[in-house]
């Protein structure tokens, strides 16, 4: 394995980091304050807009999307898009700006890998141009819905459309004020295997019959303006045309979807994980208490010391997966992208938890964004399936593995 960055991703590297110093990092506290505040709750930051297109006019616009995509794919692997990623990571609203942010980059690839032409024109188009946004609408509060096959809002085919009913929760980006379409997943069979019984089917927000049950805080933030809500569906009546590939084959749209999605989220707390590696380490260097730099301190020395060993090793273990992905495809990959799901969130917020305690008091506050970043990591562990469901699948699959090598 090369990992050494080519030509083009070195450059876009430092076009990144460019516009990161211009535009993103100077308008941090700016966002941060805008979107905190109670009045301005579902409301887009006023800045957000422009930034957009000055990263479009440079050529930073839909990175996420791997090659294979032909069309509508500005042509980089998994693996060339991981530093890029990892750089959004740094400030995470800047993902937006470079039309990169979940959950839109997962529904795009679904759209772009499973969508008719049609649906491809109503709404991946506008997705890629980032004029709409999106939601996949796929967690339940009566189920545990880390086993996606208790899933158990109805999709049943009536005529020429499709009658939903069922409630949804934690559904991020429903409140966003441009979100138009939501990727809806439920189940339209009711025998036969488990892994076939379920569907997907694209739902606009407005259509009669859906009910924004609540909106739900997430350590005491809405995170506006696309938040996290609970949905009832009564009688939702959609096009059949929007139903996504078939019926019965929901699970492998949510595995064509999910792979890339759990190694972006991975990419970006690396990121996370970097910066608020770099701020524990000026807060010690620049920090005198009882007569010495805290940097002089031996444990402080050893907390950066063991923070730079595990963000290095989470990087690697990044890029091997994303080489995987791009060499043998998703499926092949499953075990690595399990693994770094497992690592990379942990990591980032265990090495947060380092950096708020060099910082003392300033570091639980909003003076750096360490705090915000160990909240958000914590919130990653359970982001597309919690880390226990993949430790459980890994480990089965390592054990069936090695148990037939007949390794000595």
């Amino acid at each position: 394995m090369i990992f050494e960055h080519t030509d083009k991703v070195k450059d876009l590297i430092a076009k990144v980091e460019a516009f990161m110093d211009e535009h993103i990092y100077p308008n941090e506290k700016a966002y941060g304050e805008f979107v905190s505040n109670q009045d301005n709750l579902w409301k887009e930051w006023p800045g957000m807009e422009a930034l957009k297109e000055k990263a479009r006019e440079q050529g930073l616009w839909n990175l996420f999307l791997p090659h294979e995509y032909g069309e509508f794919s500005p042509g980089l692997t998994n693996l060339e898009y991981a530093p890029l990623a990892e750089i959004f990571g740094r400030v995470p609203f800047s993902s937006q700006v470079f039309n990169c942010s979940a959950p839109d980059t997962g529904n795009m690839e679904v759209l772009a890998k499973f969508g008719t032409p049609a649906q491809q024109e109503k709404w991946l188009k506008p997705l890629l141009d980032g004029t709409i946004r999106s939601a996949y609408v796929m967690t339940e509060p009566q189920v545990a819905s880390s086993d996606a096959t208790n899933l158990e809002l109805s999709i049943i085919r009536d005529g020429d459309e499709y009658v939903l009913n069922g409630r949804k929760w934690w559904i991020s980006n429903a409140m966003h004020p441009r979100c138009d379409i939501w990727i809806v997943m439920g189940k339209s069979r009711f025998d036969g295997p488990r892994h076939s019984q379920h569907s997907q089917i694209l739902v606009e927000p407005k259509t009669p019959g859906i009910t924004i049950v609540r909106h739900l805080s997430v350590f005491g933030s809405h995170n506006s303006p696309g938040g996290e809500c609970e949905l009832r569906f009564d009688n939702v009546r959609v096009p059949a045309e929007n139903l996504l590939l078939g019926e019965g084959r929901g699970f492998e749209i949510a595995q064509g979807r999910l792979g890339p999605g759990r190694i972006h989220h991975c990419m970006r707390s690396i990121g996370q994980a970097q910066r608020a590696l770099e701020y524990m380490a000026r807060r010690a260097d620049s920090r005198v208490a009882f007569g010495k730099k805290l940097a002089d301190q031996s444990s402080i020395r050893q907390d950066v010391a063991r923070s730079f060993c595990e963000v290095e090793m989470a990087r690697l273990l990044t890029l091997k997966a994303a080489d995987a992905m791009d060499r043998f495809g998703n499926k092949v990959a499953k075990d690595l992208i399990a693994a770094i799901k497992v690592v990379a969130p942990t990591m980032a917020q265990t090495v947060c938890d380092r950096a708020i305690q060099v910082h003392g008091g300033m570091g639980v506050s909003g003076d750096t964004p360490v705090a915000s970043f160990f909240t958000l990591n914590r919130f990653v562990r359970l982001t597309d399936g919690p880390e226990e469901v993949h430790m459980s699948q890994l480990g089965k699959q390592k054990i069936q593995e090695y148990v037939q090598s007949n390794a000595r």
